[in-house]
């Protein structure tokens, strides 16, 4: 009878040491990646700022603003102005 005692407690004991060494190395791990992740932030801007450096548009111009008139319908319609609309 003493002998499955000392088992089960044994058994018991190793059970709990396996679940405080899981739990320990998540909270470990779980921080490791964090503080990771918060350093890398500031790096990806950089990374991105010296990439796009000098090769992106300006976001207030637009390219459209001296487009050459190329459609031949505009010149070819002579009643384009006169209003049809009888309810008016």
């Amino acid at each position: 009878m003493n002998k499955k005692i000392i088992i089960i407690i044994a058994a018991a004991v190793l059970v709990a040491i396996i679940v405080g060494l899981s739990i320990g190395l998540y909270f470990y791990f779980k921080n490791k990646a964090l503080n990771a992740l918060e350093k890398s932030k500031g790096t990806a801007e950089k990374i991105t700022e010296g990439a796009t450096k000098g090769v992106l548009p300006s976001l207030e111009t637009n390219p459209f603003e001296n487009k050459p008139d190329i459609n031949p319908a505009d010149k070819a319609n002579p009643i384009k102005n006169i209003k049809t609309n009888p309810f008016e």
